[in-house]
């Protein structure tokens, strides 16, 4: 994964050649999302009609094919399928309220469950992310969020501006981020964030 102290105004097409670009790391993308969701990555076709579990990995999917097809030289049937699966991946946008762009989030992305969430195309995440409804990492300044690996957003947080989230961070629910938290494993919490532990 990227290192999440480079800015990415320098390097975004570096950032862009560290995903997927291949199908081996298109399959170690997927089986890392796959056991970062757990049980809710697959179901029965009762259960999935009934409680909607399985949607989050179906959409999680679309995201990294469609991040595989764009990072790659592709020939002209997967550019027809390329536009076959950014208008389902729209769709599905809509449907849950996603605003997750192409290319962000490193492997083992786990987002809780449908509802409003907003993710910056500039932004940087890292591994094993979980994201719960209501978050949003925006730009401040045409500055974003540097995010690292193992880092839990609860429902609501915001994270704004030319920040740096360390590994293993845990951001409480409706706390509002606007400085970057260096400190491996904190808590944050409030408005604005203060670290807890």
């Amino acid at each position: 994964m990227v290192n999440l102290n480079t800015r990415i105004e320098n390097n975004y097409y570096e950032c862009i050649l560290e995903m997927i670009n291949n199908r081996k790391k298109l399959t170690s993308y997927l089986e890392a999302d796959r056991l970062a969701l757990g049980s809710h990555a697959y179901s029965t076709k009762w259960r999935y009609f009934v409680y909607n579990e399985g949607e989050i990995f179906y959409y999680q999917r679309l995201l990294r094919k469609l991040e595989y097809l764009t990072n790659k030289k592709r020939s002209i049937f997967e550019g027809i399928l390329y536009r076959i699966l950014y208008k389902r991946f729209r769709v599905l946008s809509l449907k849950y309220s996603f605003t997750i762009p192409l290319n962000v989030f490193g492997p083992g992305l786990s987002i809780a469950h449908r509802g409003f969430v907003v993710v910056n195309p500039k932004a940087i995440i890292g591994s094993n992310c979980r994201i719960h409804p209501g978050t949003v990492i925006g730009e401040k300044n045409g500055k974003s969020p540097s995010i690292g690996n193992n880092v839990y957003l609860g429902p609501g947080s915001k994270l704004f501006g030319d920040i740096t989230i360390a590994d293993n961070v845990k951001i409480g629910a409706n706390a509002v981020v606007n400085k970057s938290i260096l400190q491996n494993g904190a808590t944050a919490v409030g408005i604005p964030a203060k670290i807890i532990n």
